[in-house]
């Protein structure tokens, strides 16, 4: 049998050539090892092995692929040109590993002799790469800014997209988040095309921006594909680099785990020789076993064979020139030590160039090194001088996820400020940290984008697969994952924002109060609860609550409520309602009555709480009953949009399978229209997401009547079943003129998630951020007789000018319905 003939070397060049741009790197490797032994002279051997080259490196055989290079420029008589392609080649490797110094003058270099704009465009690519990893970002944009250029002239769409999305990773160090999603966004479909790889290459970086936004979970989840495709290529390098990401990202939510994933890519590291990688893996390493405990209620020790390991590592990522994750590591552990009480005898060092969340760590072990030292209000001076960078930064984002989830880079800060501020016994102290803690993520308003078809689009598809999913974790298939990213994103970078209310002193708090009115702040740090009573009349003061006993009691009441509600008759539900009714008094007795006394047994009561209370029903408990109560985000905000607003309409939206559910619509329909107001009710098919936003965007009261779920790991894809699908908290966006007042008769959809920095997300919430004055919903399952009959109850009292929570606490007394609901926002 013939055998079949050898391809010519030049052939074999072009496929190897061929298959390595598409990423099929061992086809390409087998085909330029056929061409580069079949060479016969120095110049085609010195074109093919800088092909091989990449291939090698990519593959995991750094020290192949450089040999190859450093052999190939020793040939005499090469043309100025292929000696360039070389130098690029193996600056390139250089660059991969980690060896930055070394590879930028070889890239000076090639740029020189290079005249092919093919070959040049990849070069000044990769030199851009080199600049940003020495973080001179102005130099870096023009670098990629240049290829793009070059890329776009030779119609290599795929070259102009990689670029694009560098360009966008520079915007990303440069802390500018939304411009570096757009250009990545953008990016991602285009290079996408080439081959899975190439997609995973785009959002390993893409995944970094999710990070730096605070999406971390998100983050990791797709750091975790990433590194799943990068082993299905058997690249193994990029897939050490994919797991570093991981380590670092789980930094911030689990850090056991972090330390274990970034310890198997030290390993990984190791193996392929890359010790740069390997000392950068073993820095996170170290910060991960340096983390708090996760309540950080108790420091950790710090054993001294882990402090000198910690020296060690940061001495070698000085040498390597990884400055930065340095002192970052440094940082840490200054904190770290601090917290056991031996405080550095240095405080850490601000360095300007540094990125946001490396400046963070710094103020936050200058604060921890103060704190330890006495000196509190040092303390919390580097803590706020932390918050207002990150709330500075904070600003450019309007949307509602992005603005909660930022809050991850202050959560430090946030921490040593509170715990020093409480610490110091005075109240306007505490009351100020206690405002800049609530007010982070509301500093700003949204404005939205206009309607996009795009998105419109996803939601339909989103609401499709919520009707085709229906266990409880629905959120957790790939489809709802990809969608709801996609929704996301594109809401945070289209959302812009203005100016919201500026926080407020205590005296200026004090002077909105009146005789009737009291604030009560609830802080929590470090496992100890404070709350701070401000009565309309008389001082201010500080009350300890036993927040062991506080937490035992809330662990079993969401299931009493909900038993509650489902078990209204029988043998069984007077035993219910009583064990409901002591752990009520019991709750009452440790979180409000002295608090109440303090402030003088006012009629009404603002609440501000931290995410440890979320979902408490305050009007519930016996030392609140009978009082007006409305539960702000902040005191800046209500004293900002406090007073009544008018209400001369009204709409109600009644979903399908809702018992007593048109005759609660008609009950509050019929005390808007006996007074002479318009009200309008959709009902049966007419309930369709689309009627019932068109019918917010009119009205002054909406009142929607629906099952309602929460979802914890995604608080906007919490919703209400209309009659053509689920409407989510992300269809609020649509909504040019939200209602002033939004009433939810629906289970669930007053709890929210508690994410970074004690905030919380829910249905509830994002109608507040979207503009509404106040919504009243519930926590927990409620009893369709009981909503009928008390929110039924409560439209007179908005129709005859009651304020929303004085109109709830009204239809309570009226009916003698005790119910979970909460007025949220500025309810009086």
């Amino acid at each position: 049998m013939a055998s079949r003939p050898e391809l010519p070397v030049e052939e074999l060049l072009r496929r190897g050539v061929d298959a390595a741009n598409a990423k099929r790197l061992r086809t390409a490797r087998r085909l330029l090892v056929r061409a580069l032994e079949a060479a016969d002279d120095d110049v085609l051997r010195a074109r093919i092995s800088a092909s091989l080259a990449y291939a090698l490196g990519q593959l995991g055989d750094p020290d192949g692929a450089e040999l190859l290079c450093r052999t190939a420029l020793r040939f005499p008589m090469l043309p100025e040109e292929t000696r360039g392609i070389i130098s690029g080649q193996l600056a390139t490797l250089l660059l991969h590993r980690g060896d930055v110094d070394a590879a930028l003058p070889l890239f000076e270099r090639a740029v020189a002799l290079i005249d092919s704009p093919a070959s040049r465009a990849n070069v000044v690519l990769n030199r851009g790469v080199a600049l940003l990893q020495r973080r001179r970002l102005g130099e870096s944009a023009d670098a990629f800014r240049s290829a793009a250029a070059l890329f776009a002239d030779l119609g290599d769409r795929g070259g102009e997209a990689q670029a694009r999305h560098n360009l966008g990773y520079t915007a990303l160090l440069a802390g500018d988040l939304v411009l570096a999603l757009s250009e990545m966004t953008v990016a991602r479909a285009e290079i996408a095309r080439d081959s899975a790889v190439a997609a995973a290459i785009s959002d390993l970086d893409r995944a970094e921006v999710l990070r730096e936004s605070g999406q971390l979970r998100e983050s990791a989840a797709l750091l975790e594909q990433v590194a799943q495709a990068f082993g299905r290529a058997r690249m193994q390098q990029a897939r050490g680099e994919a797991e570093l990401q991981l380590a670092q990202t789980l930094l911030g939510y689990e850090p056991g785990r972090a330390a274990r994933v970034a310890l198997r890519a030290s390993r990984r590291f190791r193996g392929l020789g890359s010790a740069s990688w390997e000392v950068r893996a073993e820095g996170v390493r170290l910060r991960a076993l340096l983390a708090p405990t996760a309540d950080r209620t108790s420091a950790k020790p710090v054993p001294s064979a882990l402090e000198e390991e910690c020296a060690r590592v940061a001495r070698r990522l000085s040498r390597f020139g990884f400055r930065v994750e340095a002192r970052a590591l440094r940082y840490v552990l200054d904190a770290a030590l601090a917290r056991t009480g031996r405080p550095p005898s240095r405080a850490a060092r601000l360095h300007p160039d540094d990125p946001l969340s490396v400046r963070v760590l710094a103020h936050e072990a200058r604060a921890a090194r103060s704190a330890a030292l006495g000196r509190d209000a040092d303390a919390r001076r580097h803590a706020e001088a932390g918050l207002h960078e990150v709330s500075a930064w904070q600003r450019s984002f309007g949307s509602l996820e992005v603005l909660s989830s930022t809050a991850v880079h202050g959560s430090g800060i946030f921490i040593e400020g509170l715990a020093a501020s409480v610490r110091s016994g005075r109240p306007d102290t505490v009351f100020r940290w206690s405002e800049y803690t609530r007010h982070f993520s509301q500093q700003v308003s949204p404005v939205r984008p206009p309607q996009d078809a795009e998105h419109a689009a996803d939601l339909a598809q989103l609401r499709a697969l919520r009707a085709e999913l229906a266990s409880s974790d629905w959120v957790a298939d790939p489809r709802v994952t990809a969608l709801r990213q996609r929704i996301s994103e594109r809401q945070w970078v289209a959302t812009a924002s203005t100016d919201g209310p500026p926080v407020v002193s205590l005296d200026e708090l004090r002077s909105a109060l009146d005789g009737d009115t009291a604030l009560l702040t609830y802080v929590y740090v470090r496992g100890r609860l404070t709350c701070l009573v401000v009565p309309g009349r008389g001082a201010p003061s500080l009350i300890d609550i036993p927040w062991g006993r506080v937490r035992d009691l809330r662990r079993g009441l969401y299931s009493e409520l909900n038993a509650a509600a489902a078990t209204r008759t029988g043998p069984g539900s007077r035993l219910i309602r009583e064990s409901l009714e002591a752990r009520l008094s019991c709750l009452s007795r440790a979180l409000v009555e002295e608090a109440v006394r303090a402030a003088g047994d006012p009629r009404r009561v603002v609440v501000t709480a931290p995410g440890e209370l979320r979902g408490t029903p305050w009007g519930m408990l016996p030392a609140l009953r009978g009082r007006v109560v409305t539960h702000v985000r902040s005191a800046s905000r209500w004293v900002a949009t406090r007073g009544s607003v008018p209400l001369s309409s009204a709409g109600f939206v009644v979903g399908p399978g809702v018992a007593r559910g048109d005759e609660e619509a008609d009950t509050g329909a019929r005390a808007w229209r006996r007074a002479g107001r318009p009200a309008r009710i959709l009902t049966g098919d007419a309930s369709r997401i689309e009627h019932a936003t068109a019918l917010a965007e009119g009205v002054d009261v909406l009142h929607v009547v629906a099952h309602g779920r929460h979802s914890p790991d995604s608080p906007l894809l919490s919703g209400f079943e209309l009659a053509d699908g689920t409407l989510f908290g992300y269809d609020i966006d649509a909504i040019a003129r939200p209602p002033a007042v939004v009433v939810l008769s629906a289970c669930e959809l007053g709890r929210s998630s508690a994410l970074w920095g004690e905030e919380a997300v829910g249905m509830a919430r994002a109608w507040l951020h979207a503009g509404s004055h106040c919504v009243i919903a519930a926590p927990v399952t409620v009893a369709d007789d009981v909503a009928c009959e008390l929110l039924g109850a409560m439209h007179e009292g908005l129709v005859g000018g009651l304020d929303p929570a004085e109109a709830l606490m009204r239809a309570t007394a009226q009916t003698g319905h005790v119910a979970p609901f909460v007025c949220y926002g500025s309810g009086f």
